[in-house]
């Protein structure tokens, strides 16, 4: 029999310190950095800052997930087969810190090459990054249920992960213009070699800041695991796979945060676009990011206490109900409506903090059903597929907001004022009904999620009476 890591239940040991709950939040402050300045910037940096259309930068970002298709389900499986001295997962958070950041700064330099070139070159260094970003991305979401197996515990658990991915997501969203303003002669008219340098400093400050956080989060946490010698024979990562996707909830669960997260992305990516050619406002994109990051960093905490008492579907159908509500107003603000636009902004914020929130504290439960019907302990298979998911919804965004725009006759070098009607409307529909009809899917989902609080308790119980616990 082959030798695995199974995660002690011993509820006196399920309570977290919260030294090592700051800790674990840490892990997620870099990808958080790294997703924010992605989602909020890359587009219309591709596109506006490196001269590239529309809808060949949403291209290079669609074309890289076929490469994660491939390499998060394998460094998942990898880190399920890792042992160490220091866990399974915390030392690919060791050795993948510093790649992780040196490749999110090349991202942003513009080379002195023609389209073709850098079409290559913006290839490669997003394959580079995203595979840097599984790397330490995977095995840190994997980390969870072996914290704790305490069902609200993980809920608190992954409150301080999002108050640190919120957190990190705020700052990077409100200072980043500021640093790459900070280098223009005239801010109302920045030239583009000026937006370069901006965007070569601040994407230098953001991969020291987003490669730090590993290290803490490596130092301040502890698998809490054993190990035994009569566990079931490891299977090969296609029969995991195989396995993986005849759980039920576990295909509800990725359901759920496919959507929550493609409107997420979606939103994010156009929301630069809305703010300075709709609302013809590009000094405002850092007052509307604040609000609507910071009122979600406050939100999570409220959500995180009310789903202690109703339950994560409950708070997740409620949280996108009154999400849907606010993003489909934002279709119907006129140009002049500046400070309608930063107040949606704000509300906006307290039903997208379900969306972090909710799904990933769903997946640990998922996982000890899947162990209690195989056998298994697989973390690193399942939090692969989330990631996964997390970087499709994110590419998937750039690429039909790209596209769309450049359909509709977006001009990349037109300033704000001489867009097309047709642009303006595409952006318009993809910041308020497009999210809208993909929150509605998510809540469809959700309401037949079958883990309960309940079912959760009865499933910890059988293990326990498996493992003589």
């Amino acid at each position: 029999m082959a030798e695995r890591s199974v995660p002690r239940i011993a509820p006196s040991d399920e309570r977290l310190r919260i030294t090592e709950k700051l800790a674990f939040g840490a892990g997620d402050l870099g990808p958080a950095i790294a997703t924010a300045v992605s989602s909020f910037f890359q587009l219309i940096f591709l596109t506006t800052v490196a001269g590239l259309r529309a809808d060949v930068a949403g291209l290079i970002l669609l074309v890289a997930k076929i490469w994660d298709a491939f390499n998060d389900p394998v460094i998942g499986w990898l880190t399920d087969r890792t042992s160490s001295r220091f866990g399974r997962r915390r030392p690919w958070l060791l050795f993948g810190a510093i790649p992780f950041g040196l490749s999110f700064f090349l991202m942003w330099l513009v080379p002195p090459f023609d389209d073709t070139g850098k079409f290559f070159y913006y290839l490669l260094t997003v394959l580079l990054f995203d595979t840097a970003f599984t790397i330490v991305n995977v095995p840190y979401t994997a980390m969870t249920p072996e914290l704790t197996s305490d069902y609200d515990e993980r809920t608190s658990l992954n409150s301080y992960r999002f108050a640190f991915s919120i957190g990190g997501g705020l700052l990077a969203a409100y200072f980043h213009l500021n640093i790459v303003n900070g280098f223009c002669v005239n801010a109302t008219a920045c030239t583009v070699d000026e937006q370069r340098t901006g965007y070569l400093v601040a994407a230098a400050v953001w991969g020291v800041c987003s490669a730090l956080p590993f290290f803490w989060c490596f130092a301040g946490t502890r698998e809490r695991h054993v190990v035994t010698a009569d566990a079931p024979k490891q299977i090969g990562i296609l029969e995991q796979v195989r396995v993986a996707f005849k759980n039920r909830a576990f295909l509800f669960v990725i359901g759920i945060y496919l959507f929550s997260w493609l409107a997420v992305q979606i939103t994010a990516s156009v929301i630069a676009f809305y703010v300075t050619f709709w609302l013809q406002r590009a000094d405002l994109i850092p007052i509307v990011l604040l609000a609507v990051q910071g009122s979600a960093f406050v939100a999570l905490f409220i959500w995180s206490a009310v789903s202690r008492r109703i339950g994560k579907k409950a708070v997740y159908i409620i949280g996108m109900t009154f999400w849907i509500l606010v993003q489909s107003a934002f279709f119907f603000v006129q140009p002049d409506q500046v400070e309608l636009a930063i107040a949606l902004a704000a509300l906006a914020g307290v039903g997208l903090a379900t969306a972090y929130l909710i799904p990933w504290s769903m997946m640990p439960d998922v996982i000890e059903l899947d162990e209690l019907e195989t056998g298994q302990r697989r973390e690193g298979v399942f939090y692969g597929f989330m990631v996964l998911l997390q970087k499709v919804g994110l590419a998937l965004g750039l690429y039909l907001v790209g596209l769309a725009l450049q359909l509709q006759g977006f001009d990349q070098n037109a300033p704000a004022g001489q867009q097309p009607e047709s642009a303006l409307l595409a952006i318009r529909l993809m910041i308020g009904p497009v999210p809208t009809f993909i929150l509605i899917c998510g809540i469809v989902l959700a309401a037949f999620y079958p883990i309960t609080k309940q079912k959760h308790e009865e499933i910890l119980a059988q293990l326990r009476e498996r493992r003589g616990a």
